[in-house]
């Protein structure tokens, strides 16, 4: 499946995580069905994959502390998979399952990542796992109400999770004003990615004619890989580079950095 970019750009502003979702109302089956093609079809990487669980969701969600921040009344979720003998699996988890989430999000259905509060012996239970797979994260699907509950505005501290760190902040030597148009798309684009308690912990190192992304921060991992943001970041710049008439090949790195997208390189 090659990246809808033009039907996934717009979603990436739009995009919101939500935790709350109504019960009473389903998926449309043709939306279903949609959504499980991307999970079938989107496999850019060969140790990431995607898997629709249509069956009523129970005791996959955790809260926080007991049940506050508990993910209520998704009638599916999708298991984000990972091969654990691949160095690069992480990010390759973040990428494939950002992009199923930019598709939800184009077909007007709510989501939100979720990697360290949910129960990975339900989720494995639903789904055929192999001994070297990995759940890596979820996310629930469904429609949430219109407006925001109390207390998803107070897992998001009332909007200020979705606040995002200017470009400035996140570019080595930011200063440039000769970049091309592709490359201030794909970094705005980036920005915007979501992360783990919304830590950012993606930097970009950029030259002429590519982006390299790299561990920018720190400190406590939260039971989630920054790796596995930084893929996430890596999905969105893409999406606006090609957006742009820009296509390229991501070239995987050691740590601290994460990979490189090049242009002119055919994937």
């Amino acid at each position: 499946m090659d990246i809808p970019y033009l039907r996934w750009h717009p979603t990436i502003e739009k995009r919101r995580s939500r935790r709350r979702f109504d019960a009473n109302r389903p998926i449309e089956r043709d939306k279903l069905s949609a959504l499980d093609a991307a999970c079938r079809q989107f496999t850019p990487f060969p140790a990431a994959r995607a898997y629709l669980v249509t069956d009523p969701v129970k005791d996959v969600f955790k809260g926080i502390v007991g049940s506050y921040g508990k993910i209520k009344g998704a009638p599916a979720f999708i298991a984000f998979i990972g091969n654990m003998d691949s160095t690069s699996v992480q990010e390759e988890v973040g990428y494939t399952g950002e992009g199923i989430i930019l598709e939800a999000t184009a077909l007007w259905l709510n989501t939100c990542w979720v990697a360290g509060f949910f129960r990975n012996e339900v989720v494995a239970s639903l789904i055929e796992i192999k001994s070297n797979e990995r759940v890596l994260a979820v996310t629930p699907v469904g429609y949430s109400p219109g407006v925001e509950s109390l207390e998803e505005k107070l897992m998001t501290f009332f909007g200020r999770t979705h606040r995002r760190l200017p470009v400035s902040r996140l570019v080595i030597k930011p200063d440039r004003d000769d970049l091309p148009q592709w490359i201030k798309a794909s970094l705005e684009a980036a920005r915007l990615a979501p992360s783990a308690v919304n830590r950012q912990p993606w930097g970009f190192d950029i030259a002429e004619d590519s982006i390299t992304v790299y561990v920018r921060t720190g400190g406590r991992e939260f039971a989630v890989s920054k790796r596995l943001d930084c893929g996430i970041a890596m999905l969105h710049i893409e999406v606006a580079a090609m957006s742009f008439g820009v296509r390229g090949k991501w070239q995987f790195l050691e740590a601290p950095q994460v990979a490189r997208f090049n242009h002119g390189q055919n994937g």
